[in-house]
């Protein structure tokens, strides 16, 4: 499972990699949307943020999944916004606009997670390194 210094390296050669390519490399990745969700720290109530894919989208929802690479511990980003969904998002590139998170209710995610794991089986290969259930988070804009 990736340790929390290997995220931290990818988010900072992402963000490298968009900052160097002036944003024309990075807002895509793997055939989906890149986003930067900024969220408030649970526990320091500073704001965090991160680049995220979103590989389904719903409407004006981002879809967002909170797998970690398959980990057995949440993403520290999906224990913020759930003690605080109000949340930003950045997407490709445009300035950041106010969102609202919450987590798919068990019958939206048995709805979405076949699509995601047919398109981006990767997914699935996180959920079977896992005994917890991957969940799914729907951002909406506020």
């Amino acid at each position: 499972m990736p340790s929390d210094l290997v995220l931290k390296t990818m988010n900072f050669v992402h963000r490298a990699t968009l900052t160097l390519s002036f944003g024309k490399l990075g807002w895509s990745a793997g055939g989906m949307p890149v986003l930067e969700l900024t969220t408030v720290g649970r526990k320091s109530g500073e704001s965090r943020s991160c680049m995220l894919t979103s590989p389904l989208q719903k409407g004006d929802a981002l879809v967002i999944v909170a797998s970690r690479g398959g980990d057995d511990h949440h993403p520290a980003w999906f224990l913020n916004l759930k003690a605080n969904p109000d949340v930003e998002v950045s997407l490709g590139g445009a300035p950041k606009c106010a969102y609202v998170a919450r987590v798919a209710t068990d019958s939206e995610r048995a709805e979405m997670w076949p699509t995601i794991v047919e398109k981006y089986k990767n997914y699935g290969v996180y959920q079977q390194k896992t005994s917890r259930e991957i969940p799914l988070v729907l951002l909406t804009p506020a």
